[in-house]
């Protein structure tokens, strides 16, 4: 008998990642939920035990902001799990002001993209010993806010605007779900992003600028956090995408992205720099 697939989900207690893992839960996965608000998070633990098909719903803290908490993060799973079968980029942020993060990264791009990018390469040993292992990325059609991909300017903006910022950080998720999937392609591993559609969520409403209005007001107009978890959910658990990789999809169908969310040397370069940012040969000797 197979062992239930083990998948670990950021940003799992509100919105599309809650909504995402309770159906994962129902579905036989056993889960890892990384959370930064640990209070949110417990009761939102027991409402997916509550459902789950096997019990299992593991809770560890993460802010994705510090590159410290993720790779402490990633050390506990590699310390209590054998193998990864599903890992899901779901966690993310949007603010109106400018802010940075504990190793002085432009906070939305150090959240969004470089916590991610670590936790995804200190957990890829136990991807490479999962089954037909998958990767997905939460991206968004945001990324298309972004005018102008100025590698140079996305760990400290010569001038910050909130929406510029999340555009950013949404087109390099992309292309890190794409040169992913091309450096994991001999391992079986698939990697994949998606946009969740425009979802009815807490998500952007508490900067309390002109933009968290514009969220505020456009809200009603959004769709649930159910509908808005369908392609992740199904990027998690269809036989129809085992084999599927690189790919951008929305409402679980592949679309293609622009030409800067293609480019292979927007893809490389950001890998490179992402490296730099997170010193990733120094934490991979650590774990």
């Amino acid at each position: 008998m197979h062992a239930s697939p083990i998948c670990l989900i950021t940003g799992a207690n509100s919105g599309i990642g809650k909504v995402a893992a309770l159906e994962l839960a129902k579905k036989g996965f056993d889960l890892i939920l990384l959370c930064r608000n640990l209070d949110k998070a417990r009761p939102v633990r027991k409402e997916i035990k509550a459902v789950s098909k096997t019990g299992r719903v593991d809770l560890i803290w993460c802010d994705l902001a510090s590159q410290e908490s993720v790779a402490q993060a990633a050390r506990e799973v590699i310390d209590r799990y054998d193998r990864l079968d599903v890992l899901i980029n779901n966690g993310g942020l949007f603010i109106d002001k400018e802010q940075y993060s504990p190793e002085g990264i432009e906070l939305t791009f150090a959240t969004n993209h470089l916590g991610p990018f670590l936790l995804t390469n200190l957990l890829l040993d136990l991807l490479k010993k999962g089954h037909n292992a998958r990767v997905i990325t939460v991206a968004s059609e945001a990324y298309r806010w972004n005018r102008s991909f100025k590698l140079d300017q996305l760990a400290k903006p010569a001038s910050y605007s909130g929406m510029g910022a999340y555009g950013a950080s949404k087109l390099c998720n992309i292309l890190f779900a794409r040169e992913l999937a091309d450096r994991l392609m001999g391992f079986g591993i698939t990697s994949n992003s998606l946009h969740p559609g425009a979802v009815k969520t807490n998500f952007g409403g508490g900067g309390g600028g002109w933009q968290s209005t514009i969220f505020s007001l456009m809200r009603p107009f959004f769709i649930s956090p159910e509908k808005g978890a369908e392609t992740t959910i199904y990027l998690a658990s269809s036989p129809e995408v085992e084999k599927v990789t690189g790919l951008y999809f929305e409402k679980c169908r592949p679309l293609t992205p622009n030409q800067d969310a293609l480019s292979d040397y927007n893809a490389k370069k950001l890998w490179t720099l992402s490296e730099q940012l997170t010193h990733l040969r120094d934490w991979s000797v650590a774990v």
